[in-house]
């Protein structure tokens, strides 16, 4: 069964004693909810708050799977939720009640062709987590190695396919009445959304994703994959190796257990971009169930593994390539760039008026970005962004639905952590490092893009960003420009720099004359960010990183 909304909406037009009921539960649900919102949700008493928070958690839980999928998205942003509100949210993740243990044996039976107790050496009689779409239990194969054996909560389909014909019927109606402006296309963002509920259910699919997806990071020490029991695995039942960590979830549990939590949301967030920015194909649902904390560190990145490939989606070359750029852009403070870039990404049509756009973009953007890269988050854009979007012909292309949701989710979990934690800052140091390196054609034509201007002359302004921000926004100085000076090097002298000598050749000749102005300015600044002493230094740090 896949998810089709003009046919599951003529199958449950046809079935109202199917329609009304669920209708009645949810509007009775939420308008209880809403009215004691609205009656003590402003109210100091702090067991007020968690009386409300646990309405809230008991409300989504009862209302089902889509209901607990929205809690989940909402338990990611401490910056939008109340404390006290998150800790009940979170237990939406995987601390939900679980259903009948015989069904999930049934369910294993039926599914594997053997009973439980003849498949595994040792079945327990719980499980050891249960989450919205299935329960976990923690089970040990002949082998005498634990895997993770997931099992899909029954009647599911039907569950789904009920449900998300009500919520996008609920949600075309409301579009007008939203105070952003995103009537137009609402109903294919919620298409996105079952779309991939419906890929979530089938637990083949989500064993090609996790395969697909440690294939990526085969060679990064600092993220792990568990790996599938192909032989133990169908469409409702899923066995995967057990993974031995701490979830990305409470900072002092982190602490306690020696992990250093800075570090875990670095490989996080570079793991994230990497995602979205090399493979083209990402985890859409990183929140604290999902990710987990393992021992050890590879440099500056800790140990962390992912779990749970049921939502997964990717990222075109073309799109890919223009976040890229945008993010360059966006600190380079160039709008009009950054105004082309939303039109080509589809936030804007074709046609679109640009003239008014790039100042609101610049007063709204501009004004997040502040003095330097640090000072960015996405909190700070959303809370302008919905009134630029209320204002100009902005809208959010389906396909970005579950792209935004990973980004929002990934700055959460980061959040949570370390509420003083600001993306970009992470973010745009990876992406000057792979422009400076040019270790793909599209990153060197990138790059080229952002150093020469439409003259052919060098915009040192811009390297001088790109050199600094990958400098000055890391711990080691040093070891990170000791990379970056030699995979430069190796681009400038080798086969792939050819265009890039090139262009630097065509910056000595201006009208008709030789000018050495570009050169000599570009030597004095490779001298300034690579002279001997500052990669000494680098080098000393890479030996013993307490030194000075």
């Amino acid at each position: 069964m896949r998810y089709n909304p003009g046919r599951d909406a003529r199958w449950l037009l046809l079935r109202p004693w199917i329609a009304v009921p669920r209708i009645l539960q949810i509007v009775w649900a939420l308008s209880g909810l809403v009215l004691s919102l609205l009656i003590r949700g402003n109210s100091s008493d702090s067991k007020v708050q968690k009386n409300l928070a646990r309405m809230l958690l008991r409300t989504l839980t009862n209302l089902g799977p889509c209901f607990i999928k929205v809690g989940q998205a909402l338990s990611t942003r401490p910056d939008l939720i109340r404390r006290d509100w998150l800790d009940e949210l979170t237990k939406l993740q995987d601390d939900l009640p679980a259903f009948s243990h015989d069904v999930a044996l049934k369910t294993i039976e039926a599914e594997l062709g053997s009973p439980a107790d003849a498949l595994f050496e040792e079945f327990p009689d719980c499980p050891v987590a249960a989450a919205s779409l299935g329960q976990v239990y923690k089970a040990r194969v002949h082998g005498q190695h634990w895997v993770a054996v997931k099992v899909q909560r029954p009647n599911l389909t039907f569950i789904l396919r009920r449900d998300m014909v009500l919520i996008r019927s609920l949600g075309v109606l409301a579009a007008p009445l939203l105070p952003l402006n995103l009537g137009f296309g609402l109903g294919e963002i919620i298409d996105e959304f079952g779309r991939s509920l419906f890929e979530e259910i089938d637990y083949c699919c989500e064993a090609d994703n996790a395969d697909r997806f440690a294939a990526l990071f085969a060679d990064n020490p600092a993220v792990t994959i568990p790996t599938v029991e192909r032989a133990l695995s169908s469409r409702r039942v899923l066995t995967t190796s057990w993974i031995h960590g701490t979830k990305l979830r409470d900072r002092q549990e982190l602490k306690s257990q020696r992990l250093d939590p800075a570090a875990l949301i670095r490989t996080g967030v570079i793991s994230g971009l990497q995602q979205l920015l090399e493979f083209g194909y990402f985890h859409a649902d990183p929140h604290p169930g999902n990710l987990f904390a393992l021992s050890g560190r590879s440099g500056d990145l800790g140990h962390v593994a992912y779990v749970d490939f049921g939502m997964m989606d990717s990222i075109s070359d073309s799109d890919r390539l223009t976040l890229t750029g945008a993010v360059v852009h966006l600190i380079n403070k160039d709008f009009e760039a950054v105004a082309r870039d939303f039109q080509q990404l589809g936030f804007l049509a074709p046609n679109a008026d640009l003239t008014p756009i790039i100042p609101a973009l610049e007063e709204v953007l501009g004004g997040s970005l502040g003095d330097s890269v640090g000072s960015f988050n996405f909190k700070a854009i959303t809370d302008r962004f919905s009134e630029l979007m209320y204002d100009y012909p902005f809208r959010v292309p389906a396909r970005f639905a579950l792209i935004i949701r990973a980004v929002v989710s990934q700055e959460g979990l980061a959040l949570r952590l370390d509420p003083q934690f600001k993306i970009i800052a992470v973010a745009y140091p990876y992406v000057a490092k792979r422009l400076l390196a040019g270790d793909t054609k599209e990153m060197r034509e990138k790059l080229m893009e952002v150093i020469f201007d439409g003259d052919g002359s060098l915009r040192l302004e811009r390297l001088q960003s790109l050199l600094d921000v990958v400098g000055k926004e890391q711990t080691q100085v040093g070891t990170e420009l000791l990379p970056v000076a030699g995979a430069g090097l190796k681009l400038l002298l080798g086969r792939d720099g050819g265009d890039l000598r090139r262009r630097l050749l065509l910056t000595l000749i201006k009208d008709d004359r030789l000018d050495t102005t570009d050169l000599k300015k570009l030597t004095a600044l490779m001298g300034r960010t690579f002279g001997p002493a500052r990669l000494a230094q680098g080098m000393l740090q890479s030996l013993n990183p307490l030194a000075a």
